[in-house]
């Protein structure tokens, strides 16, 4: 069954047009993130490999909710938000409840979401690289006498 690409691809054509939905509603966009965060920190053992890759979607759609990284498609965001939603979802194609397999599909759809938009959450990666260098090279500058370093700067 979950090597099967067309049930996998079928099932995931359901939540990506649901997704379509949520890309211009962020504060939908945000309560999704919120609940996919949760489940990841739940089943972080569970998830193996897929865990890295479900967290970087995660990161992705964060970044662009709030307009810090725009250099995405639409299409690529509908696939993105899709896996997410299904990923948070607790009824699928196995049902969460369903100790031990339930999140074995969700892997399954996350990775091939990953194929999916490899070349554009390559550059995502990228660009977060760059994001977090210049970053902790402003965190890295002396700060004057009598000044403190505070996160909130």
């Amino acid at each position: 069954m979950f090597g099967n690409k067309e049930k996998i691809e079928k099932e995931f054509t359901k939540y990506k047009d649901k997704a379509l939905e949520f890309i211009n509603h962020q504060q939908e966009t945000n309560e999704l993130m919120k609940q996919a965060t949760t489940k990841v920190k739940e089943k972080k053992n569970s998830l193996g490999d897929a865990f890295g890759k479900i967290e970087l979607l995660i990161e992705l759609i964060k970044a662009y909710s709030k307009g810090d990284y725009r250099n995405i498609s639409k299409s690529t965001l509908a696939t993105v938000i899709g896996a997410i939603l299904y990923f948070a979802s607790p009824i699928d194609m196995i049902p969460d409840f369903i100790v031990g397999l339930g999140i074995v599909d969700d892997a399954a759809v996350i990775g091939y979401a990953i194929k999916k938009i490899s070349g554009e959450l390559v550059e995502f990666e990228k660009w977060k690289e760059k994001e977090e260098k210049s970053r902790n090279n402003l965190e890295g500058q002396d700060v004057g006498a009598g000044q403190s370093k505070s996160p909130l700067d």
